[in-house]
């Protein structure tokens, strides 16, 4: 299944109220300053593929934001000195090797038309890391939600935290940090979503293993 950019948008317009793009910025507000921005230094050149509605980059603080997506209302919702690349994340000739100190994804992978791109993608996120450079991912994992995984119509491909961790090893990268459940399935739960609530839960990590329906890989492009 390989969508266009005009079905991409389409999708997503449907799928998301402007009720839902508010609540989901207010969650990964707390999402980013409280956990992944440990992960980033102020000085670094951070992309994110599948960039989405900016949920990840707008409220990161790094020297250098760049977010790649098919939809086209991505550019709209990205907050100021974000550059925006409408492009495939499997081929990313804007660039340069050894250019990137973290590549972010989540919730993108299950949407490739098939595990082959998966692949690409991964390599062509290596290609792009400096050397110690960290890929982290982010998605659904179907050993966790099972059937669920496929109540969205753009779900392709099956993936899993044990997949995935042997595919990047199998690239070449070496596997940092594998969390089996992180993350609830989606934001559109009946889960409160106060900000201090989910300040709690992230520092409460045997609740991911009740809620958490994705799995969360951080992976190092050797030195």
């Amino acid at each position: 299944m390989q969508v266009t950019a005009t079905e991409v948008q389409r999708i997503y317009q449907k799928r998301f109220s402007e009720a839902d793009k508010a609540r989901k910025a207010q969650i990964w507000r707390v999402i980013v300053s409280d956990f992944f921005q440990k992960w980033v230094r102020p000085s670094d050149v951070v992309l994110d593929l599948g960039c989405g509605y900016g949920e990840f980059l707008n409220y990161l603080k790094a020297d250098r934001r760049i977010g790649v997506d098919l939809n086209p209302d991505s550019e709209t919702h990205l907050a100021t000195g974000v550059e925006f690349f409408k492009h495939s994340v499997c081929n990313l000739p804007f660039l340069d090797d050894n250019s990137v100190d973290v590549v972010f994804t989540s919730n993108l992978m299950e949407h490739l038309p098939d595990k082959r791109h998966v692949e690409q993608m991964m390599l062509e996120a290596k290609r792009v890391l400096k050397p110690g450079g960290h890929f982290v991912m982010m998605g659904p994992n179907i050993r966790v939600i099972h059937g669920r995984y496929w109540d969205f119509w753009d779900h392709v491909v099956p993936l899993s935290d044990l997949c995935l961790v042997e595919g990047l090893e199998n690239h070449g990268y070496e596997v940092v940090d594998a969390y089996k459940q992180f993350l609830p399935y989606t934001t559109r739960s009946r889960l409160p979503s106060a900000p201090w609530i989910v300040r709690l839960y992230l520092k409460l990590w045997p609740a991911w293993r009740i809620f958490g329906g994705q799995f969360l890989i951080r992976a190092r492009k050797p030195v």
